[in-house]
């Protein structure tokens, strides 16, 4: 006799695409007789775990005892044709693998996920081959599914078509890998200021002004251009870092000095930065370390001269409060960007150029850094979303992607995975309700954001994890001083002054505060310390980067940490928040849903 076990059924039941099924129907996609199926199936019903109906058109069907079972079960369906696939119940190795080579569109209260696989996502796929790649999409896809595997293949290849190089008389050439490409691709959609001249069939001369459009427009076309020019690797310099790097870690020092460019991209708490310096001990040239304020320039100088050979004469400093340019200079986008100040940068070879905090490079003011001559550029990111849909500009303006599945990471115990919870929260009273009703635009989003119930709620989750130091978020100054009343806990916002702010964290380090109300300056460009407990009260309305920065503040080796986004029921923040959360669902992290425990 067949032996079918209950599993087997409920497997049967998921290929059959129904939630029951006869005996002739398990047999067919089980492969067994009728007969066998019918007494196995006699035999799960006689212990109890599944049940038989009469029907008059079949003798019996059979269902799951328990229909939980098959609701609460993991379902992966592809849709090749679309270049989709559809995850119920995703567990968190799905989520995970599926990340590495698609994009999360969509999810649903229900915890279904909607993937779809688009060109840029294999483009920036982490694999070192195309047939790595196929095997990872087998190992999570139920099936092959042939026609997709050779659509992955064509975007796989069109990655490798157009290449730029530099030649022997020191100017920068555009190669084709055939003449069609150049003559039916290139050549037509590049203007002048871009293509000066025609060299052959297969080479254009470029205008070096131009690379960032020529890199842009031939993406946007579907040919991702590789970078293979001989550029100013710097005078060299001797440094070495006194710091044991993390396998992970050394694989992205390998994989950038192989590639010369790329984007670290990895969760907070994974030691970018640590890497960052491990990439210029490899490079040994001398370095520009571009950064979005003051402040991290001050951090990343005491964290070059605590974990390196280098010395305090060897690292400066150029930004509106100093101005030293030295082997290695950390300087502002914003200074950089300014034209009295460009020709201390352009006339100066670099060996390395560091994009902290790249997500910023495609605004306007930040992009003009991205001309800097450099045979390496590395740009350093948790969040490479950004609200603008620019997202690929990060790339191909610095480099390709290089990074370790936030799984992994999870997995191996280095960053610590947060546990994610929307809580929708009620009016404090129908007044409230009725306020917001009636209220329209900007008017009407605050009011959400600042409800006051948010107070008791927060206080409530601090209350209930009071062996938690806790960061809060807000988006507004009087919301922000209202929520540090309520929890007798300092309030630190733009207004704050440096040494009054910097006390306050010396304190939350050290242990002696148990919370800080924070605004929107801690989202990232501050050392701003981290927590165990992260309560965002508002700020959903904001861009989904925020959010995965928020939740990063929890994301450090150091045990279980907690996230609770606090949404006001039934206004746009519901959609809000899942929607600024997806980024971390994206990346592996379990996002879950429920209302407020006070209700």
């Amino acid at each position: 006799m067949t032996d079918i076990s209950k599993q087997a059924f409920l497997d049967a039941l998921e290929a059959a695409g129904r939630p029951l099924a006869t005996a002739s129907q398990v047999a067919r996609e089980l492969d067994c007789a009728q007969a066998e199926a019918t007494e196995a199936l006699e035999e799960l019903a006689a212990d109890g775990d599944i049940e038989r109906v009469d029907v008059e058109t079949d003798p019996v069907v059979w269902y799951p005892r328990d229909w939980l079972e098959l609701t609460d079960r993991e379902r992966v369906v592809p849709f090749p044709d679309r270049r989709e696939v559809v995850v119920d119940q995703p567990a968190q190795f799905t989520r995970a693998q599926l990340s590495r080579f698609a994009h999360l569109a969509d999810t649903t209260r229900t915890g279904s996920y909607r993937y779809v696989i688009r060109e840029e996502d294999v483009w920036a796929a982490p694999f070192d081959s195309l047939s790595a790649l196929i095997a990872g999409m087998r190992r999570v896809l139920p099936r092959e599914c042939p026609g997709l595997e050779d659509w992955v293949e064509e975007q796989w290849t069109r990655a490798t078509r157009f290449r730029l190089t530099t030649h022997e008389d020191g100017y920068t050439v555009l190669e084709a890998k055939s003449e069609n490409l150049m003559g039916n691709v290139a050549r037509p959609k590049l203007d002048d200021d871009v293509l000066r001249a025609p060299m052959s069939d297969t080479e254009s001369w470029v205008n070096e002004d131009e690379l960032a459009t020529l890199k842009r427009t031939l993406y946007e076309a579907g040919y991702p251009v590789q970078d293979d020019r001989d550029l100013e690797s710097g005078d060299p310099i001797d440094v070495s870092l006194d710091l044991e790097l993390r396998e992970y870690q050394q694989d992205w020092i390998d994989r950038f000095v192989d590639a010369n460019s790329g984007v670290l991209v990895g969760p907070p708490g994974s030691g970018k930065t640590v890497a960052a310096m491990g990439v210029l001990e490899a490079v040994g040239g001398e370095t520009l370390i571009l950064v979005p304020s003051r402040e991290l320039a001050a951090q990343w100088r005491e964290e070059l001269l605590a974990n390196t050979s280098l010395t305090r004469d060897q690292v400066g400093e150029y930004h509106g409060g100093e101005k030293n340019v030295r082997a290695v200079t950390i300087a502002t986008y914003q200074t950089v960007g300014m034209d009295r100040h460009r020709h201390v940068f352009d006339d100066r070879e670099w060996g390395l150029v560091v994009y902290d905090e790249a997500q910023h490079v495609p605004s306007e003011v930040f992009r003009r850094s991205t001309s800097l001559q450099s045979k390496h550029r590395l740009g350093l990111t948790a969040t490479p979303v950004r609200e603008d849909d620019k997202e690929e500009d990060i790339y191909t303006l610095i480099g390709p992607p290089i990074g370790t599945d936030w799984d992994a990471l999870f997995e191996a115990g280095f960053v610590a995975e947060p546990e994610v919870e929307i809580r929708y929260v009620p009016w404090t009273d129908d007044d409230a309700r009725y306020e917001y009703a009636s209220a329209s635009g900007h008017t009407r989003r605050r009011l959400a954001a600042e409800n006051p119930a948010k107070d008791e709620e927060a206080r409530h989750l601090l209350r209930q994890h009071d062996d938690k130091q806790a960061l809060v978020f807000v988006d507004y100054l009087e919301q922000g001083r209202r929520l540090a009343d309520a929890l007798d806990a300092p309030f630190v916002s733009g207004e704050t002054r440096h040494r009054e702010r910097e006390a306050y964290f010396d304190q939350f380090r050290t242990g002696a505060l148990d919370t800080l109300v924070v605004s929107r300056i801690g989202d990232e460009g501050i050392d701003l310390p981290d927590a165990e407990l992260a309560v965002v009260a508002s700020g959903l309305g904001g861009s989904r980067r925020q959010g995965a920065q928020r939740a990063g503040r929890t994301m450090r080796p150091s045990g279980d940490s907690l996230l609770f986004v606090l949404a006001t029921r039934g206004t746009e923040e519901e959609d809000d928040a899942r929607s600024r959360m997806r980024h971390l669902a994206s990346k592996g992290v379990r996002v879950t849903e429920s209302g407020s425990e006070r209700v």
